[in-house]
């Protein structure tokens, strides 16, 4: 493999860091930043879309995440509960967002994870673009959990080939990503899509995540279009 064939990605990846430092910067709660959060990430993944991306993934709540006080884990639930309302999901329907959950699912509360599984179906055949939310996710559990999925089905040691691991990631036909952004400044990717960002392009911006635009959304995939991709090669 050579250089890219398309200056516009595939596939986006965001680090959305930034919200809590946003809001004590202007004297707000950690509340107010992650819910400003995530009209952001409304704001990009439609920026993107208009753009060509056809993937939009981003880094929701992380396995490490449940570690947080418990008021605040508590706040992002009933964001994400938000996120799945019916209110949302006829949003995302009439924008044609299709709407995917990658990470574990057995320490969500049942109720908030029927509704996930219910927007996941409603935007199933929506073709305008697809949005992945990486929920109680972390990246070296979903290879594991891959590998444990490749035994369940059978597979010898032998079988379990990187070909094999990819079929068996959360959401497969999720592809692997083009270009992983951070925002606030921090130059790490924290457990962050692992086996899909193996060869991503790595773009940090030292703005907070509330703060990005649709501005911010065409100079990533301008630095992007700069870059020259060369897989190892």
């Amino acid at each position: 493999m050579t250089n890219q064939v398309s200056s516009t990605p595939i596939h986006l990846g965001f680090i959305m860091d930034g919200n809590r430092r946003w809001a004590k910067a202007r004297g707000l709660s950690t509340f107010q930043g992650h819910r400003e959060g995530y009209n952001a990430a409304r704001r990009v993944a439609e920026a993107c879309f208009d753009a060509g991306v056809q993937f939009v993934s981003v880094y929701a709540f992380s396995t490490e995440n449940w570690r947080r006080e418990a008021s605040e884990v508590s706040y992002l639930m009933k964001l994400l509960a938000l996120a799945v309302s019916a209110k949302e999901i006829a949003y995302f329907k009439k924008n044609g967002i299709r709407l995917y959950f990658l990470g574990r699912r057995d320490r969500i509360e049942p109720k908030l994870l029927k509704a996930m599984k219910k927007g996941e179906a409603d935007t199933a055949n929506l073709t305008r673009g697809t949005l992945a939310v990486c929920l109680d996710y972390g990246g070296q559990q979903e290879i594991a959990d891959a590998v444990q999925n490749c035994l369940r089905d059978g597979l010898s040691a032998s079988d379990i080939t990187p070909e094999a691991i990819g079929e068996h990631l959360y959401a497969p036909s999720v592809p692997t990503i083009d270009m992983v952004t951070r925002t606030s400044g921090e130059q790490r990717i924290s457990n962050f899509m692992l086996w899909r960002s193996a060869y991503s392009e790595l773009f940090f911006l030292q703005k907070h995540w509330p703060e990005m635009t649709k501005t911010d959304v065409t100079a990533i995939i301008e630095e992007y279009a700069r870059r020259s991709r060369r897989f190892g090669g």
